[in-house]
């Protein structure tokens, strides 16, 4: 990555990612401050996408072949920007050697994508986190079974006892992690961590809109847990300095566990049982899709730290716009 950040020309830095997820928000966000953008889309997708003036250039591919751009997005002096999408369907066993340059840490994906090492770097932050179970046999208690990877919530269910958990399991060939279900209210912080600034900015929340779960279903369907969008969440004020405590303390995990360290945006998601405790069940290592809640408008905690509102795009173009000119464009990027 040294060796192709040194040939790159900063003036006509280009901003690329999975053209799915969140990326109109990046998108928007780059060429707000600047920068070149392209998206990549699936083949007989990118007609959607080239509608809009802020996107300079569709490229398709199926991603399976992902690697056979790069060297064309490395002559376009392009950063990617990794999401949810890039995570689950070019992988993050491929995002490790992808020989592009990758704007925060490439090695949180690996993490992110197996939901034990997920739940040892929360456990060593010292963040509360639901029981897990390794033997089904021995739950006593109404649990939630999670797939690995970025599968938004597909895949993942409910058991109310082990009996029932042993018989749902049958079939399942997946990895997961059988979690204690903690009854309470969801909610999904954003973060950013600067490296610009040296802080850590809480950037907005939100909470997941499942379409079983949402849906009006009662006795008719099984609960499941598939994200078809998302609802903008402010909390009360009293709870933001453990939301912000608990992003110091992830923050420093990532960077005693996966260097070089947490760099750009982040989220933990929690639940919070009506004594006001919040327990940690989940992190994403890179920009997620509930931020696009606040695409176009900004969220209210941006005006926090700037004066203008902005979205977690087009936090992430100013990161990189501020570490251009400050000469630490390196600093952002695996």
């Amino acid at each position: 990555m040294d060796r192709i950040i040194k040939n790159y020309d900063l003036d006509k830095v280009s901003v690329v990612t999975i053209a799915s997820h969140s990326s109109l928000q990046i998108l928007r966000g780059a060429k707000k401050h600047g920068f070149k953008t392209i998206g990549i889309a699936r083949p007989n997708h990118g007609w959607f996408y080239r509608q809009f003036n802020f996107i300079d250039e569709v490229w398709e591919v199926d991603f399976s072949e992902f690697e056979r751009v790069v060297p064309k997005l490395v002559s376009n002096n392009a950063v990617l920007i990794p999401h949810g999408s890039y995570v689950e369907y070019v992988g993050w066993r491929r995002a490790m050697v992808m020989e592009i340059p990758t704007f925060g840490n490439r090695y949180l994906l690996e993490w992110e994508a197996d939901q034990r090492l997920k739940m040892k770097l929360l456990e060593h932050a010292g963040i509360p986190t639901p029981k897990s179970f390794d033997d089904p046999s021995q739950v006593d208690k109404p649990v939630i079974v999670k797939l690995y990877g970025a599968k938004g919530g597909r895949g993942y269910f409910i058991a109310r006892n082990s009996k029932e958990l042993m018989d749902k399991l049958q079939g399942i060939h997946d990895g997961y992690i059988i979690q204690e279900y903690i009854i309470g209210a969801p909610a999904y912080y954003h973060y950013f961590e600067s490296r610009v600034y040296n802080r850590l900015e809480i950037f907005g929340m939100d909470i997941r809109y499942e379409s079983n779960v949402d849906g009006r279903i009662p006795g008719l369907a099984e609960p499941t847990f598939t994200v078809i969008g998302n609802i903008p969440m402010v909390l009360r004020e009293s709870l933001l300095p453990t939301v912000q405590k608990y992003g110091e303390q992830f923050t420093k995990a990532v960077n005693e566990l996966v260097p070089p360290g947490m760099v750009g945006p982040f989220s933990l998601e929690s639940i919070i049982t009506d004594d006001l405790s919040i327990i940690v069940f989940e992190f994403s290592g890179r920009i997620v899709a509930g931020t696009n809640v606040y695409m176009g408008i900004g969220s209210p905690y941006s005006v926090l730290y700037f004066d203008n509102p902005m979205d977690t795009g087009e936090r992430i173009a100013h990161e990189l716009r501020e570490g251009i000119k400050r000469g630490i464009l390196d600093k952002l990027l695996t």
